[in-house]
């Protein structure tokens, strides 16, 4: 009985010194307990290059636009500063290719996120990227304007794979 008084002590005490467990602050888009899956048309040569981000979720976020290489993702956005020039601010972020349409991307803030090619249109023109958390979720493009049909495909995709379009913003 005292061995199991002890056990049970040490137990408590043990379990007020493990580490909390990490609490994300981002907000999903999507129901967690939709199905989510990759793309079989997915090739990596054909998505490498440059991509806009045509719509997304997060409100904070600015017009972006990023560029694949094999292990690195260029984010970049465009910026003017107050006399009216304007150019892009660029970051390298380390990315990870974990698959078929699966990728880990490094964050500035060491933070690993996660992202799947949900779908791309036969041409590779336009896809549509997200993950199973749904704390991101993005129609991209390789042009900044057009393709109508296409980022209205993508939109029901989103749809399809359990995000809340509702909140979906379309970059101007």
């Amino acid at each position: 009985m005292r061995f199991f008084f002890v056990g049970t002590v040490m137990l408590a005490l043990g379990a007020c010194a493990a580490n909390p467990p990490k609490v994300t602050t981002l907000q999903g888009y999507r129901d967690p307990d939709a199905l989510i899956g990759v793309t079989s048309r997915f090739e990596d040569a054909k998505f490498d290059g440059l991509w806009y981000v045509r719509a997304q979720f997060d409100p904070g976020v600015p017009k972006l636009s990023f560029r694949l290489t094999p292990t690195s993702m260029r984010l970049g956005a465009p910026v003017c500063d107050v006399s009216g020039l304007c150019g892009e601010v660029a970051e390298d972020l380390a990315l990870r290719r974990n698959g078929k349409g699966r990728f880990t991307v490094t964050m500035p803030s060491g933070e690993a996120r996660e992202f799947w090619v949900l779908w791309v249109d036969e041409g590779f023109r336009t896809a549509v990227l997200g993950n199973r958390d749904g704390t991101f979720g993005w129609i991209v493009d390789r042009s900044t304007t057009g393709g109508a049909d296409r980022i209205a495909a993508a939109r029901e995709i989103l749809d399809f794979n359990g995000y809340d379009v509702r909140k979906l913003r379309m970059m101007k």
